[in-house]
Parts: C-alpha cells; sequence; structure tokens
C-alpha cells in the first residue's frame, strides 16, 4: 500500500484551512479577554459570563457529533460542512467584536454571550469535519501524520501572523479599535478556509456511513476507548490551565513598557517552532510520536517554571527565558491534535464501532473548553484588585494614563506565568497510562481498511490492545 495516497494542492489546500482556522481560534482567545477588560466590564462579571456560555458546549459539540455521524449531504461526509463553515467563521468573528460601546456593562455581556455562542457553534463546524478530512483523504497513518503535523504548524502561522497583526493594530502606535480589525482579518481568514472545500478529495470510502448506533453504543463507544480520556484528559488540564494568553497584552504593558512587547515574546516563541515544525516530518519516521511527545510536555513544564522565578527584571533575561521554553512547547504544540485519527482507529479496532464524529467532537469540545483559561485567569485577576478599564485601543489607554496597584500586577504575573506552569505538570499524570504508538496504529488502520485480518494484526501488536 502505497504511503502517498493525496496529491500536493490538496494538502496545500489543507493546510490553507487550518491558517485561516488558527487566525479565527487565536484572535478570539488572544484578543477577547483584552477586548471585554478595555470595555469597562469588570474582570469577575467577563469571568462568569465566559463560563456560561461554555454550558453551550457540552450541547452543541455532542449534538454535533452526533449529527456529523448521521447526517450525510451529497459531496462529501466533511466537505459540505467545510464550505458552511468558511463563512460562518469570519462572520460571526466580524459581529463579536463589535459590541456597541452605547450599551451599559449588562447590555454588553448580554452581546459578548449571544455572538460568542453563534460563534462557537460555527467553529464546531468548521473543527470536526477537518479533522475527519484527513482520515477520508488517506488511510496511510504516515502519510496522515505527516499531514497533520504541516497542518499543526500551518495553524500556529495563522496564529502568529494574528498575534503580531492584531497587538500591532490595537497597540498605542497605531490605534486601530478591535472591531476594524476583527474585519480586516476575517477578510483573510475567509481566503484562506476556501480552497479546501473545492480542491480536497474524500476518497476513502466510509465503510459505516450508514451505520445506525445509540446514544449508549456512543456512550460505551467513549467509555471503552481509554486512550480518547486519557488524551484528552491530559489536554483539557493543560489548556485550562494556560492562563498565559488572556492576559499577555497587559503583561507586555505594565511589565515592560508596551503593548508591542508581546510581539518581541512571540518572536523568541516562534523561532524555535519554526524551526522544528518543518522538520517534524522526517523526525516521526525515527522517532515514535508519542514518546517524543510525552518528553517535550515533560521539558515545557520544567521550562514553564522557570520562566515564572525568572522575574520581570530583566526584558533580555524574560525573553531568553520564554525562547528556552518554546523548544518543548513548539513540539507539544504542533503534535498535540495529531493523536485523534490515531485514537479512532484504536477505536474502531477494539470496539467495531466507527463513531468517529464523536472522537472529532470530543477533540473539538476539548479544544473550545480550555478556553475556561480566560475566565479562570479572570478570577483569579480579580482576587488581586485588578481596576476595571474602559478603552477602545492601548492608544486610548496609554492616553487615560490608568495603573494598577502592586498587588494587581503580581496576581498578573501569575495568572501569566504561574498557573500555567503548575497546569502543564499536573497534566503529565493521565499520559502516564498511554501506550498507543505508531507501529499499532499502522497494523490498525490496515485491519479496519480491509488490507489485513483482525487476526494477522492481533498477532503482530506490541500488547494486548
Amino acid at each position: 500500500m502505497t504511503d502517498k495516497q493525496t496529491t500536493f494542492p490538496e494538502k496545500a489546500s489543507y493546510w490553507s484551512y487550518f491558517t485561516g482556522q488558527g487566525m479565527a481560534m487565536s484572535f478570539l482567545t488572544g484578543m477577547l479577554t483584552t477586548y471585554l477588560l478595555l470595555s469597562g466590564i469588570a474582570a469577575t462579571q467577563i469571568a462568569f459570563a465566559m463560563v456560561a456560555v461554555k454550558l453551550w458546549d457540552a450541547f452543541s459539540d455532542t449534538l454535533f457529533g452526533i449529527i456529523f455521524d448521521r447526517v450525510h449531504f451529497k459531496g462529501g461526509q466533511s466537505l459540505p460542512w467545510l464550505r458552511l463553515a468558511m463563512v460562518l467563521v469570519p462572520l460571526l468573528t466580524v459581529v463579536v467584536f463589535h459590541i456597541p460601546q452605547s450599551l451599559n456593562p449588562a447590555g454588553k455581556l448580554v452581546w459578548f454571550a449571544l455572538s460568542y455562542i453563534l460563534w462557537d457553534t460555527a467553529y464546531t463546524i468548521s473543527d470536526v469535519p477537518i479533522y475527519n478530512l484527513v482520515t477520508l483523504m488517506t488511510t496511510a497513518t504516515t502519510e496522515r501524520n505527516g499531514i497533520l503535523a504541516v497542518a499543526r504548524m500551518a495553524a500556529m502561522v495563522g496564529t502568529f501572523l494574528t498575534s503580531m497583526g492584531a497587538t500591532f493594530m490595537v497597540s498605542e502606535q497605531v490605534g486601530f479599535s478591535f472591531g476594524t480589525t476583527a474585519t480586516l482579518l476575517a477578510v483573510v481568514m475567509l481566503l484562506l478556509m476556501l480552497p479546501v472545500s473545492f480542491v480536497a478529495k474524500e476518497r476513502v470510502p466510509n465503510q459505516d456511513a450508514t451505520t445506525s448506533y445509540s446514544l449508549r453504543q456512543m456512550w460505551q463507544y467513549v467509555k471503552a476507548n481509554k486512550y480518547l480520556q486519557r488524551y484528552y484528559l491530559y489536554y483539557i488540564i493543560a489548556g485550562i490551565t494556560a492562563t498565559n494568553a488572556a492576559v499577555d497584552l497587559f503583561v507586555s504593558y505594565y511589565f515592560f513598557g508596551s503593548a508591542l512587547v508581546s510581539t518581541l515574546t512571540l518572536l523568541a516563541t516562534s523561532i524555535p517552532i519554526a524551526i522544528l515544525s518543518p522538520l517534524m516530518g522526517v523526525i516521526l519516521k525515527r522517532v515514535d510520536k508519542f514518546r517524543l511527545f510525552f518528553w517535550s510536555a515533560v521539558a515545557f513544564a520544567a521550562t514553564a517554571l522557570l520562566v515564572y522565578l525568572g522575574g520581570t527584571s530583566s526584558l533580555p533575561r524574560y525573553l531568553t527565558l520564554v525562547a528556552i521554553r518554546a523548544i518543548p512547547q513548539g513540539i507539544v504544540l504542533t503534535l498535540n491534535l495529531t493523536f485523534t485519527p490515531d485514537i479512532v482507529e484504536y477505536g474502531r479496532f477494539t470496539t467495531g464501532i466507527d463513531a468517529r464524529g464523536i472522537a472529532f467532537a470530543i477533540q473539538s469540545f476539548a479544544g473550545k473548553l480550555i478556553s475556561l483559561a480566560q475566565p479562570l485567569g479572570l478570577f483569579i485577576l480579580g482576587l488581586f484588585a485588578w481596576e476595571p478599564l474602559q478603552a477602545n485601543s492601548f492608544a486610548a489607554l496609554q492616553q487615560m494614563a490608568v495603573h494598577q496597584s502592586g498587588q494587581a500586577l503580581s496576581g498578573l504575573w501569575i495568572v501569566a506565568q504561574l498557573v500555567p506552569a503548575i497546569g502543564a505538570g499536573i497534566a503529565l499524570i493521565p499520559l502516564l497510562g498511554y501506550h498507543l504508538h505508531d507501529r499499532d496504529v499502522q497494523l490498525m488502520a490496515e485491519a479496519n481498511a480491509g488490507n489485513i485480518s483482525r487476526d494477522t494484526a492481533q498477532k503482530q501488536l506490541s500488547r494486548q490492545f
């Protein structure tokens, strides 16, 4: 069986989609908290509103997982959904960042909650099908790993471009409003997400496309898939405690004198990632993916603690520590969402149920659940008497010359550095029980595709699954 079943234009369109999708997610996660904090709303009120809208996730992701597995449009299983998402995600990104400033704080919270729920639903429609699409493009796990590794790099490119560009536009040096910035970026998102819907091919038959299964069977699938549970427990713990993104612009502004310093932090983080990511396909041909991921996660937890202990005495020292942390962080970010296809193959091999929509919905749910890092950071920040602000950009904030107390700044540093370090360490615990490695996944995939018998695969597996 060939290891290359896709064309380069297909892969390029797939990666382009991830760049646009990464822009949407990074703009929401990186700018939304700052935008709301500058809208005159108290930190604790924002935190409560964010938690409330996350309740929709528990319903929408599960619902869409069921719909995705049972509803099949003409034109494919994933592609019709992607054609819908490529319009909705950019459009609703604009809506979220256009809260009328004439509204009172309660009205602003209502606008935020409703628009964010709609955006969140649209993102689910974009996320589940794109990850499932790679399983329909190729059955070769080596090719899948390579495509997904580059896709994660493409998403990080989108994150980098958005973080750099958006920070520059809303900084005190330029002074664009968040709404104007969102509109400009939404146009780019649309152009990047569009090609995959017309270039990619669903060439792998979905043998269970017409299979109907009950909610009880779905629950049994999740319950039986121990690696689905263990991996996403790690992912959720590490993600929810990554509170730094919510306050990064304020860290740059209050500790180092300018919001633009966050672009230097981003560069210090991105350079090691940019060097490592293109090499990942070659590395994964020689090193087991999970072993590389696990030890990188260990190193990231240790170096994250060093950044906290390094303090704010010197910007060069801070940037150096951030760059060191970025080496294992880059590997983790490149690989962290490449495990779901492996888990899908394991689930089908061991249960006989091809509930890929449920597995990818859980991935999407976890990806959005970790946005609880924002309200968690705000809850903690609120404990340190953070003063509410009202400005449409950092240029306006600079003119207002609003200062925060030493207590508030201490809380800001804890939210930005200590909480993520502790969370990264705790998250390693469930990974100790993850034993799904590349060779075993390939055997399962070949058995699931009918290329070899299940008994033949069982005899060659490294352990009893």
